[in-house]
């Protein structure tokens, strides 16, 4: 049974057919996999850039929450993740 927000252990990291780049000239992040490349929100790209499968999800949470006071991250962030992996896009 994979993992979800409520496991503390999970290290999320992009699945490795996924490259996650910055576009200069879109001035966006960009996911990009074998037949189609996603455009992510700004907050979106900065929390991705977080997985690298080394933190948990609450390192992560913690890590934005120094950049973010006062955000509700807490179930923002989890949320988005369980997202993002239900697309097969982290693993």
């Amino acid at each position: 049974m994979p993992a979800d927000r409520t496991d503390g252990d999970w290290r999320p990291a992009l699945a490795r057919s996924i490259v996650l780049r910055h576009d200069t000239v879109r001035g966006a992040d960009l996911l990009l996999m074998p037949e189609r490349a996603v455009r992510l929100s700004e907050t979106g790209g900065r929390v991705l850039r977080l997985c690298d499968g080394s933190r948990t999800v609450g390192d992560i949470v913690a890590e934005l929450g120094e950049a973010f006071p006062g955000a509700p991250l807490d179930d923002d962030v989890p949320e988005f993740l369980d997202r993002v992996r239900a697309e097969g896009w982290l693993r």
